[in-house]
Protein backbone atom coordinates (compact mmCIF):
# COMPACT_ATOMS: atom_id res chain seq x y z
CA UNK A 1 0.00 0.00 0.00
CA UNK A 2 1.41 3.43 -0.94
CA UNK A 3 2.40 5.77 1.87
CA UNK A 4 3.59 9.37 2.03
CA UNK A 5 7.28 9.87 2.84
CA UNK A 6 8.80 13.20 3.92
CA UNK A 7 11.52 14.15 1.42
CA UNK A 8 12.28 17.88 1.78
CA UNK A 9 11.28 21.25 3.18
CA UNK A 10 9.19 23.33 0.80
CA UNK A 11 11.60 26.24 1.32
CA UNK A 12 14.39 24.17 -0.31
CA UNK A 13 12.91 24.49 -3.80
CA UNK A 14 12.76 27.86 -5.54
CA UNK A 15 10.00 28.78 -7.97
CA UNK A 16 10.49 27.27 -11.48
CA UNK A 17 13.26 24.99 -10.24
CA UNK A 18 13.86 21.40 -9.17
CA UNK A 19 15.58 19.22 -6.60
CA UNK A 20 16.47 15.54 -6.78
CA UNK A 21 15.60 13.33 -3.81
CA UNK A 22 16.09 9.62 -3.30
CA UNK A 23 13.17 7.69 -1.83
CA UNK A 24 13.16 3.93 -1.35
CA UNK A 25 15.90 3.52 -3.96
CA UNK A 26 14.20 5.78 -6.54
CA UNK A 27 15.56 9.09 -7.81
CA UNK A 28 12.68 11.57 -7.93
CA UNK A 29 12.68 15.13 -9.26
CA UNK A 30 10.65 17.63 -7.20
CA UNK A 31 9.51 20.78 -9.00
CA UNK A 32 7.85 24.02 -7.88
CA UNK A 33 5.58 25.73 -10.41
CA UNK A 34 3.36 28.69 -9.49
CA UNK A 35 3.61 27.79 -5.81
CA UNK A 36 2.57 24.15 -6.36
CA UNK A 37 4.82 21.10 -6.03
CA UNK A 38 5.11 18.19 -8.47
CA UNK A 39 7.19 15.02 -8.54
CA UNK A 40 8.26 12.77 -11.43
CA UNK A 41 10.99 10.19 -11.94
CA UNK A 42 14.34 11.94 -12.25
CA UNK A 43 15.63 9.62 -14.99
CA UNK A 44 14.96 10.41 -18.66
CA UNK A 45 13.63 7.39 -20.57
CA UNK A 46 15.95 8.11 -23.51
CA UNK A 47 19.44 7.73 -22.02
CA UNK A 48 18.96 8.25 -18.29
CA UNK A 49 19.65 11.98 -18.02
CA UNK A 50 18.85 13.71 -14.70
CA UNK A 51 15.62 15.65 -15.23
CA UNK A 52 16.13 17.60 -12.00
CA UNK A 53 19.14 19.24 -13.71
CA UNK A 54 17.14 20.20 -16.80
CA UNK A 55 15.77 23.55 -17.88
CA UNK A 56 12.26 24.30 -16.63
CA UNK A 57 10.10 26.18 -19.15
CA UNK A 58 6.48 26.67 -18.15
CA UNK A 59 5.09 23.23 -17.26
CA UNK A 60 7.89 21.33 -19.01
CA UNK A 61 11.42 20.25 -18.20
CA UNK A 62 14.06 19.65 -20.85
CA UNK A 63 16.49 16.77 -20.28
CA UNK A 64 19.99 18.26 -20.06
CA UNK A 65 21.57 15.41 -22.03
CA UNK A 66 19.65 15.13 -25.30
CA UNK A 67 16.77 17.62 -25.13
CA UNK A 68 13.71 15.44 -24.56
CA UNK A 69 10.83 17.35 -22.95
CA UNK A 70 8.47 16.13 -20.22
CA UNK A 71 5.31 17.62 -18.74
CA UNK A 72 6.14 18.22 -15.07
CA UNK A 73 2.52 17.84 -13.96
CA UNK A 74 1.84 14.52 -15.72
CA UNK A 75 5.21 12.93 -16.53
CA UNK A 76 4.23 12.58 -20.19
CA UNK A 77 6.92 13.01 -22.81
CA UNK A 78 6.13 16.02 -25.02
CA UNK A 79 9.15 16.03 -27.33
CA UNK A 80 11.57 13.33 -28.53
CA UNK A 81 14.00 11.65 -28.35
CA UNK A 82 12.48 10.08 -25.20
CA UNK A 83 10.32 7.07 -26.18
CA UNK A 84 7.89 7.28 -23.25
CA UNK A 85 6.94 9.32 -20.21
CA UNK A 86 8.04 8.93 -16.61
CA UNK A 87 6.12 8.10 -13.45
CA UNK A 88 4.31 10.95 -11.71
CA UNK A 89 4.04 10.93 -7.91
CA UNK A 90 1.50 12.59 -5.63
CA UNK A 91 2.95 15.37 -3.49
CA UNK A 92 1.54 16.62 -0.20
CA UNK A 93 2.60 19.71 1.76
CA UNK A 94 2.27 19.48 5.53
CA UNK A 95 3.40 22.60 7.41
CA UNK A 96 6.90 23.09 5.93
CA UNK A 97 7.46 19.51 4.75
CA UNK A 98 7.04 18.00 1.31
CA UNK A 99 5.87 14.41 1.19
CA UNK A 100 5.77 12.05 -1.81
CA UNK A 101 3.43 9.09 -2.07
CA UNK A 102 5.44 5.96 -2.80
Amino acid sequence: MPTFVTVAKNSEIAEQSAKCVEVKGKRIALFKLAGEFYAIDDTCTHRGGPLSEGIVQGEEVECPWHGAHYNIKTGEVTSPPAPKGVTKYNVRVTAEDLEIEI
